[in-house]
């Protein structure tokens, strides 16, 4: 017997067979989960947030857009479809999370994310004349990398995010350089997602209002030991020494080895929102000769460190040529975020000691939405 022939006949017996099994399958019926859109922009800056859910007996959403209100349950329709309209909104990005049966649930119509260390959140657009300082606009683009390198710190593989400005690829010119930290809970993703750090400067340049720069958004998030619960005070201590030397011990020297930089501490800048703004004032403090300019947005030394902060910094809060050595200290928050009294302490201590800074509150809280104004009007001051 010919095993060739015997073996393309089983093929076309199988083929034939599975062909009339799809034929007896009845056609799939169409579900209002088929013409879906969420989150839809309605008119006046409404915008609804929807799911397709038949089974679920409740739908919450949460969401930076609620300005730290509760979340808003969805009404579900005869169809399945859960719905709820927020707004109006002012026209910016935001982030939201649904839950479903007390299970967090992504937007599964809505493709664009915020990546965190244990968690990810949906992103929606609301454009407006608001948002034009971070929108994708018709000017030259920077480059915005995924570099992975390896961390003898921390013996593991680690990524950053770096931002070189348009027409670094095919000059030969050396850049200043920014170091970009995120906060609590986030990774490098955060500025170069939600954040829209590449696109606020790459508008910044086209406008002519910031000198080209280099920007660095490294992971500041440290590998927590095993625990059942909250980081305790001397683990939240080793955290922040470990990220220090995470920073100067292996980023940096990537970063200038790697890139065309400027070294000198006049061409370094650094600036960090809530963690990573204690991040920077801690870096600040202990460490003066690295940067010349510094921005802390929504954030100062928590609970017991300010009382830690100024034996530990005591030698450099009492160093008279701290501030000839900061061209700018630059401290941002807004007036209802809950890290105002660390804020507070932080100024007074800064204050005993007659260290310089310039200071401003703005409405909001503790959001992205102002996290990207504070980049935007923070950029335009470095390297001048």
């Amino acid at each position: 017997m010919n095993r060739k022939v015997t073996f393309n006949g089983w093929l076309m017996l199988a083929l034939l067979l599975g062909f009339q099994a799809l034929a007896q399958t009845p056609p799939r019926q169409p579900t209002p989960n088929d013409t879906l859109k969420s989150p839809k922009v309605l008119t006046d800056n409404r915008v609804a947030i929807q799911i397709y859910a038949p089974k679920a007996s409740e739908v919450i959403v949460s969401g930076d857009f609620l300005g730290g209100a509760k979340p808003l349950t969805l009404t579900k329709d005869a169809n399945g479809v859960w719905s709820v309209t927020v707004g109006p909104l002012k026209p910016d990005y935001y982030t939201y999370t649904l839950m479903v049966d007390g299970v967090r649930t992504m937007d599964p119509k809505n493709p664009v994310i915020k990546q965190g260390i244990s968690s990810l959140e949906n992103v929606m657009a609301l454009p407006g004349a608001e948002t034009v300082f971070e929108d994708n606009r018709p000017v030259p683009h920077g480059e915005l990398r995924q570099v992975w390198y390896q961390s003898n710190t921390l013996g593991m593989a680690r990524r950053m995010h770096v931002y070189t400005p348009p027409g670094y690829e095919k000059g030969t010119t050396k850049y200043p350089v920014f170091y970009l930290l995120h906060g609590g809970g986030d990774d490098d993703s955060g500025w170069p997602t939600v954040g829209r750090a590449g696109f606020i400067l790459d508008n910044l340049l086209a406008a002519g209002q910031a000198k080209p720069m280099i920007v660095v958004m490294p992971n500041g998030s440290m590998p927590l030991p095993p625990s059942t619960g909250m980081p305790d005070q001397t683990t939240m201590q080793k955290m922040r020494a470990l990220f220090a030397d995470e920073l100067v011990k292996e980023v940096m020297p990537y970063v200038e080895k790697n890139y065309r930089t400027q070294t000198n501490r006049e061409s370094r800048a650094i600036a960090g929102l809530s963690m990573g703004g204690f991040q920077t004032l801690d870096l600040t403090l202990s460490r003066p000769e690295l940067f010349n300019y510094v921005g802390v947005f929504s954030s100062g030394f928590f609970g017991p460190t300010i009382d830690e902060a100024e034996t530990k910094y005591a030698s450099v809060l009492k160093d008279p040529g701290f501030n000839k050595n900061k061209k700018l200290f630059w401290i941002e928050i807004g007036k209802d975020d809950f890290v105002m009294d660390a804020n507070k302490k932080t100024l007074a201590l800064l204050d005993k000691h007659q260290i310089k800074y310039q200071y401003k509150e703005t409405a909001g809280g503790h959001t992205w939405t102002n996290w990207r104004q504070y980049l935007n009007e923070y950029v335009p001051l470095l390297f001048r």
